[in-house]
Protein backbone atom coordinates (compact mmCIF):
# COMPACT_ATOMS: atom_id res chain seq x y z
CA UNK A 1 0.00 0.00 0.00
CA UNK A 2 1.41 3.55 -0.99
CA UNK A 3 2.34 5.21 2.02
CA UNK A 4 0.82 8.96 2.25
CA UNK A 5 0.99 11.63 4.03
CA UNK A 6 -1.03 15.23 4.86
CA UNK A 7 1.63 18.02 5.39
CA UNK A 8 0.41 21.25 6.66
CA UNK A 9 3.13 24.10 6.10
CA UNK A 10 3.04 26.45 9.17
CA UNK A 11 4.32 30.48 9.57
CA UNK A 12 2.74 32.26 13.04
CA UNK A 13 -0.19 29.99 12.65
CA UNK A 14 -1.18 29.06 15.88
CA UNK A 15 -4.91 30.17 15.84
CA UNK A 16 -5.25 28.50 12.61
CA UNK A 17 -3.84 25.56 13.78
CA UNK A 18 -6.29 25.39 17.09
CA UNK A 19 -8.91 26.01 14.48
CA UNK A 20 -8.59 23.76 12.13
CA UNK A 21 -6.08 21.15 12.81
CA UNK A 22 -8.78 19.08 14.80
CA UNK A 23 -11.12 18.35 11.80
CA UNK A 24 -8.03 17.20 10.29
CA UNK A 25 -7.33 14.76 12.81
CA UNK A 26 -10.89 13.47 13.29
CA UNK A 27 -11.57 12.81 9.13
CA UNK A 28 -7.80 11.93 8.41
CA UNK A 29 -7.67 8.04 8.61
CA UNK A 30 -5.63 6.81 11.10
CA UNK A 31 -3.05 4.93 8.62
CA UNK A 32 -2.41 8.57 6.91
CA UNK A 33 0.16 10.48 9.05
CA UNK A 34 -0.28 14.32 9.60
CA UNK A 35 3.02 16.68 9.79
CA UNK A 36 3.08 20.12 10.42
CA UNK A 37 6.40 21.57 8.98
CA UNK A 38 6.78 24.88 10.74
CA UNK A 39 8.29 27.76 8.62
CA UNK A 40 10.19 29.21 11.05
CA UNK A 41 6.99 30.70 13.28
CA UNK A 42 8.11 33.14 15.88
CA UNK A 43 4.54 32.57 17.88
CA UNK A 44 3.89 29.68 20.01
CA UNK A 45 3.31 27.22 17.08
CA UNK A 46 5.37 24.77 18.06
CA UNK A 47 4.40 24.47 21.65
CA UNK A 48 0.65 24.53 20.17
CA UNK A 49 1.61 21.30 18.49
CA UNK A 50 3.71 19.79 21.25
CA UNK A 51 1.24 20.27 23.67
CA UNK A 52 -2.09 20.33 22.48
CA UNK A 53 -1.83 17.75 19.03
CA UNK A 54 0.58 15.35 20.35
CA UNK A 55 -0.46 12.79 17.57
CA UNK A 56 0.58 15.12 15.02
CA UNK A 57 4.73 15.02 14.09
CA UNK A 58 6.38 18.46 14.06
CA UNK A 59 8.95 18.78 11.77
CA UNK A 60 10.70 22.23 12.62
CA UNK A 61 12.22 24.72 9.84
CA UNK A 62 14.99 27.09 10.24
CA UNK A 63 13.35 30.14 9.04
CA UNK A 64 10.50 31.68 6.66
CA UNK A 65 11.50 29.38 3.31
CA UNK A 66 7.75 30.84 2.25
CA UNK A 67 5.32 28.27 0.42
CA UNK A 68 7.80 27.40 -2.22
CA UNK A 69 10.95 27.03 -0.22
CA UNK A 70 9.30 25.58 3.07
CA UNK A 71 7.69 22.53 1.26
CA UNK A 72 10.72 21.56 -0.86
CA UNK A 73 12.65 21.32 2.56
CA UNK A 74 10.33 19.69 4.44
CA UNK A 75 8.42 17.41 1.88
CA UNK A 76 12.18 16.26 1.02
CA UNK A 77 12.70 15.41 4.86
CA UNK A 78 9.78 13.08 4.68
CA UNK A 79 9.56 9.64 3.43
CA UNK A 80 5.55 9.40 1.33
CA UNK A 81 4.56 8.10 -1.98
CA UNK A 82 1.92 10.52 -1.59
CA UNK A 83 1.90 14.14 -0.33
CA UNK A 84 -1.28 16.04 0.77
CA UNK A 85 -0.22 19.44 0.81
CA UNK A 86 -2.84 21.33 3.18
CA UNK A 87 -2.95 25.19 4.16
CA UNK A 88 -3.14 25.48 8.00
CA UNK A 89 -6.44 27.04 6.97
CA UNK A 90 -8.47 24.31 5.78
CA UNK A 91 -11.07 22.48 7.25
CA UNK A 92 -11.62 18.81 6.34
CA UNK A 93 -14.65 16.88 6.15
CA UNK A 94 -15.30 12.71 6.63
CA UNK A 95 -13.71 10.76 3.80
CA UNK A 96 -11.53 14.06 2.24
CA UNK A 97 -8.42 12.06 1.97
CA UNK A 98 -9.76 9.02 0.14
CA UNK A 99 -10.69 10.29 -3.14
CA UNK A 100 -7.54 11.87 -3.30
CA UNK A 101 -5.65 8.55 -2.37
CA UNK A 102 -7.62 6.71 -4.71
CA UNK A 103 -7.18 9.65 -8.08
CA UNK A 104 -3.31 8.62 -7.88
CA UNK A 105 -3.30 4.52 -6.95
CA UNK A 106 -5.84 4.28 -10.25
CA UNK A 107 -3.97 6.90 -12.75
CA UNK A 108 -0.54 6.30 -12.75
CA UNK A 109 0.37 9.66 -14.82
CA UNK A 110 -1.44 11.33 -12.59
CA UNK A 111 0.90 13.88 -10.78
CA UNK A 112 -1.44 15.80 -8.48
CA UNK A 113 -5.56 16.00 -8.19
CA UNK A 114 -7.43 18.69 -5.83
CA UNK A 115 -10.55 18.34 -3.95
CA UNK A 116 -13.61 20.54 -4.20
CA UNK A 117 -12.78 23.76 -2.32
CA UNK A 118 -15.63 25.55 -0.66
CA UNK A 119 -15.26 28.77 1.47
CA UNK A 120 -15.45 28.38 5.15
CA UNK A 121 -17.09 31.73 5.87
CA UNK A 122 -19.79 30.95 3.06
CA UNK A 123 -20.19 27.35 3.25
CA UNK A 124 -22.49 26.93 -0.20
CA UNK A 125 -19.61 28.87 -1.89
CA UNK A 126 -17.15 27.69 -4.26
CA UNK A 127 -13.54 29.07 -2.50
CA UNK A 128 -11.23 31.66 -4.54
CA UNK A 129 -8.20 29.73 -4.55
CA UNK A 130 -9.09 26.76 -6.59
CA UNK A 131 -13.00 26.33 -6.25
CA UNK A 132 -13.31 23.37 -8.29
CA UNK A 133 -10.30 22.55 -10.52
CA UNK A 134 -7.87 24.89 -11.75
CA UNK A 135 -7.35 26.54 -15.82
CA UNK A 136 -5.98 29.39 -17.60
CA UNK A 137 -6.56 31.16 -20.41
CA UNK A 138 -4.87 32.35 -23.58
CA UNK A 139 -2.75 35.23 -21.77
CA UNK A 140 -1.81 33.05 -18.34
CA UNK A 141 -4.58 34.36 -16.30
CA UNK A 142 -5.57 31.69 -13.67
CA UNK A 143 -9.65 31.12 -13.14
CA UNK A 144 -11.39 27.53 -11.53
CA UNK A 145 -14.33 25.61 -12.36
CA UNK A 146 -17.14 28.13 -10.16
CA UNK A 147 -14.28 30.75 -9.91
CA UNK A 148 -13.73 33.22 -12.93
CA UNK A 149 -11.43 36.51 -11.51
CA UNK A 150 -13.82 37.79 -7.90
CA UNK A 151 -16.67 36.03 -8.96
CA UNK A 152 -17.28 33.17 -6.94
CA UNK A 153 -20.50 30.77 -8.07
CA UNK A 154 -22.54 28.61 -5.79
CA UNK A 155 -21.90 25.12 -5.39
CA UNK A 156 -25.12 23.46 -6.50
CA UNK A 157 -23.30 20.20 -8.11
CA UNK A 158 -23.05 21.55 -11.81
CA UNK A 159 -19.31 20.49 -11.12
CA UNK A 160 -19.47 17.25 -9.44
CA UNK A 161 -17.53 15.20 -12.32
CA UNK A 162 -13.95 14.20 -11.83
CA UNK A 163 -12.00 15.40 -14.82
CA UNK A 164 -8.37 16.94 -16.02
CA UNK A 165 -7.56 20.31 -15.37
CA UNK A 166 -4.84 22.61 -15.74
CA UNK A 167 -3.86 23.13 -12.07
CA UNK A 168 -4.38 21.78 -8.83
CA UNK A 169 -4.99 24.39 -5.25
CA UNK A 170 -1.81 24.63 -3.65
CA UNK A 171 -4.65 24.98 -0.32
CA UNK A 172 -5.05 21.19 -1.07
CA UNK A 173 -3.55 18.86 -3.41
CA UNK A 174 -2.68 15.51 -3.09
CA UNK A 175 1.32 14.66 -5.17
CA UNK A 176 2.87 12.03 -5.96
CA UNK A 177 5.84 12.14 -4.24
CA UNK A 178 8.25 10.41 -7.50
CA UNK A 179 6.55 13.39 -9.93
CA UNK A 180 6.97 16.72 -6.89
CA UNK A 181 10.85 15.27 -7.46
CA UNK A 182 11.12 14.33 -10.89
CA UNK A 183 10.44 18.08 -11.58
CA UNK A 184 12.31 19.51 -9.24
CA UNK A 185 8.98 20.08 -6.95
CA UNK A 186 8.04 24.48 -6.24
CA UNK A 187 10.10 26.98 -7.63
CA UNK A 188 11.53 28.63 -4.99
CA UNK A 189 12.03 32.21 -6.72
CA UNK A 190 8.23 32.59 -6.43
CA UNK A 191 8.00 32.54 -2.85
CA UNK A 192 4.63 32.41 -2.73
CA UNK A 193 1.77 32.48 -5.18
CA UNK A 194 1.48 30.62 -8.41
CA UNK A 195 4.12 28.25 -7.38
CA UNK A 196 1.77 25.50 -7.63
CA UNK A 197 0.36 26.24 -11.24
CA UNK A 198 3.91 26.79 -12.45
CA UNK A 199 4.75 22.92 -11.19
CA UNK A 200 1.58 21.41 -12.50
CA UNK A 201 2.32 23.16 -15.99
CA UNK A 202 5.93 21.74 -15.68
CA UNK A 203 4.91 18.41 -14.54
CA UNK A 204 2.45 17.94 -17.49
CA UNK A 205 5.24 18.43 -19.45
CA UNK A 206 6.92 15.50 -18.47
CA UNK A 207 4.01 13.74 -19.31
CA UNK A 208 1.52 13.67 -16.40
CA UNK A 209 -1.68 14.75 -15.77
CA UNK A 210 -3.61 16.86 -13.20
CA UNK A 211 -7.29 16.40 -11.79
CA UNK A 212 -9.58 17.51 -9.74
CA UNK A 213 -11.63 15.11 -7.54
CA UNK A 214 -14.95 16.85 -6.26
CA UNK A 215 -16.04 13.60 -3.97
CA UNK A 216 -13.39 15.21 -1.79
CA UNK A 217 -14.69 18.65 -0.42
CA UNK A 218 -12.55 20.73 2.08
CA UNK A 219 -13.52 24.01 3.68
CA UNK A 220 -11.10 26.75 3.14
CA UNK A 221 -10.62 30.26 5.33
CA UNK A 222 -7.88 31.95 2.61
CA UNK A 223 -6.09 34.95 3.26
CA UNK A 224 -4.08 33.67 6.20
CA UNK A 225 -0.74 34.32 5.71
CA UNK A 226 -0.98 36.85 3.52
CA UNK A 227 -4.56 39.09 3.15
CA UNK A 228 -6.03 39.33 0.26
CA UNK A 229 -5.69 43.15 0.22
CA UNK A 230 -2.21 43.15 0.88
CA UNK A 231 0.40 45.01 -1.47
CA UNK A 232 2.69 42.15 -1.14
CA UNK A 233 0.27 39.32 -2.42
CA UNK A 234 -0.44 41.86 -5.36
CA UNK A 235 3.63 42.05 -5.99
CA UNK A 236 3.64 38.19 -5.99
CA UNK A 237 0.98 38.15 -8.27
CA UNK A 238 2.08 39.82 -11.14
CA UNK A 239 5.33 38.95 -10.81
CA UNK A 240 4.97 35.39 -10.40
CA UNK A 241 2.77 35.41 -13.39
CA UNK A 242 5.41 36.85 -15.24
CA UNK A 243 7.66 34.14 -14.21
CA UNK A 244 5.45 31.43 -14.60
CA UNK A 245 4.61 32.22 -18.66
CA UNK A 246 8.11 32.94 -19.30
CA UNK A 247 9.71 29.99 -18.17
CA UNK A 248 6.69 27.58 -20.06
CA UNK A 249 5.00 28.79 -22.78
CA UNK A 250 5.85 27.20 -26.01
CA UNK A 251 8.22 29.61 -28.70
CA UNK A 252 5.36 30.12 -30.88
CA UNK A 253 3.22 31.63 -28.11
CA UNK A 254 5.59 33.03 -26.13
CA UNK A 255 6.31 36.33 -28.66
CA UNK A 256 3.02 37.57 -28.90
CA UNK A 257 1.49 36.57 -25.07
CA UNK A 258 4.13 38.20 -23.28
CA UNK A 259 3.54 41.71 -24.91
CA UNK A 260 -0.19 41.35 -24.62
CA UNK A 261 0.06 40.55 -21.21
CA UNK A 262 2.33 42.90 -20.21
CA UNK A 263 -0.87 45.64 -21.62
CA UNK A 264 -3.16 44.01 -19.55
CA UNK A 265 -0.53 44.16 -16.62
CA UNK A 266 -0.61 48.30 -17.23
CA UNK A 267 -4.22 48.84 -18.02
CA UNK A 268 -4.14 47.27 -14.40
CA UNK A 269 -2.26 49.34 -13.26
CA UNK A 270 -3.86 52.69 -14.65
CA UNK A 271 -7.30 51.46 -12.72
CA UNK A 272 -5.72 51.36 -9.81
CA UNK A 273 -4.57 54.77 -10.44
CA UNK A 274 -7.79 56.10 -11.25
CA UNK A 275 -9.01 54.19 -8.22
CA UNK A 276 -6.12 55.93 -6.08
CA UNK A 277 -4.38 53.06 -4.93
CA UNK A 278 -1.21 54.36 -5.79
CA UNK A 279 0.63 51.43 -3.46
CA UNK A 280 -0.83 48.78 -6.30
CA UNK A 281 0.25 50.95 -9.05
CA UNK A 282 3.24 50.59 -7.32
CA UNK A 283 4.08 46.90 -7.04
CA UNK A 284 2.84 46.33 -10.45
CA UNK A 285 5.48 48.50 -11.47
CA UNK A 286 8.00 46.38 -9.25
CA UNK A 287 6.70 43.13 -10.32
CA UNK A 288 7.58 43.99 -13.77
CA UNK A 289 11.01 45.46 -13.20
CA UNK A 290 11.93 42.11 -11.44
CA UNK A 291 10.41 40.44 -13.88
CA UNK A 292 13.18 41.86 -16.15
CA UNK A 293 16.37 41.60 -13.59
CA UNK A 294 15.25 38.06 -13.60
CA UNK A 295 15.44 37.30 -16.80
CA UNK A 296 18.99 35.68 -17.41
CA UNK A 297 18.04 33.26 -14.67
CA UNK A 298 14.37 32.14 -16.06
CA UNK A 299 16.25 31.89 -19.30
CA UNK A 300 18.15 28.91 -17.93
CA UNK A 301 15.10 27.70 -16.01
CA UNK A 302 13.32 28.05 -19.60
CA UNK A 303 16.03 25.93 -21.62
CA UNK A 304 15.94 23.21 -19.23
CA UNK A 305 12.09 23.23 -18.92
CA UNK A 306 11.71 22.83 -22.88
CA UNK A 307 15.01 20.29 -23.85
CA UNK A 308 12.64 17.61 -23.40
CA UNK A 309 9.28 18.40 -24.40
CA UNK A 310 7.81 17.11 -27.56
CA UNK A 311 5.56 19.35 -29.88
CA UNK A 312 3.03 16.58 -29.58
CA UNK A 313 3.15 16.87 -25.69
CA UNK A 314 2.57 20.74 -25.78
CA UNK A 315 -0.72 20.07 -27.88
CA UNK A 316 -1.73 17.79 -25.24
CA UNK A 317 -1.14 20.34 -22.34
CA UNK A 318 -3.02 22.90 -24.45
CA UNK A 319 -5.73 20.61 -24.64
CA UNK A 320 -6.93 21.98 -21.10
CA UNK A 321 -5.99 26.01 -21.51
CA UNK A 322 -8.87 28.29 -22.49
CA UNK A 323 -8.09 29.40 -25.77
CA UNK A 324 -9.90 33.07 -25.25
CA UNK A 325 -9.63 36.00 -22.77
CA UNK A 326 -11.48 35.93 -19.50
CA UNK A 327 -10.69 39.26 -18.93
CA UNK A 328 -12.13 40.09 -22.00
CA UNK A 329 -15.20 37.58 -21.57
CA UNK A 330 -15.51 39.09 -17.86
CA UNK A 331 -15.14 42.74 -18.73
CA UNK A 332 -16.88 42.98 -22.36
CA UNK A 333 -18.54 39.59 -22.62
CA UNK A 334 -19.71 40.57 -18.91
CA UNK A 335 -20.13 36.55 -18.81
CA UNK A 336 -19.36 36.10 -15.01
CA UNK A 337 -20.17 32.48 -14.44
CA UNK A 338 -20.51 29.39 -16.18
CA UNK A 339 -18.32 26.76 -17.02
CA UNK A 340 -15.42 27.44 -19.97
CA UNK A 341 -14.06 24.67 -19.88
Amino acid sequence: MPVTKVVILNWNGSAHLRTFLPSVICTTPSDIGIVVADNGSTDDSRNVIRLEFPSVELLELDANYGFAGGYNRALSRIEADYFILLNSDVATTEGWCEPLVAALDNNLSLAAVQPKIRAYTSPDNFEYAGACGGFIDALGYPFCRGRILQCVETDNGQYDISRRCFWASGACMACRSEAFFRTGGFDEDFFAHMEEIDFCWRAQRYGYSIAVEPASVVYHLGGGTLPTNSPRKTYLNYRNNLYMLYKNLPSCRLWYVMPLRMCFDGLSAAVYLLQGRLTLVKQVWRAHMDFYRALRSLRVKRHLIHANTSPDLCKQIFEVVYHGSIVMRYYVGKRKFGNMM
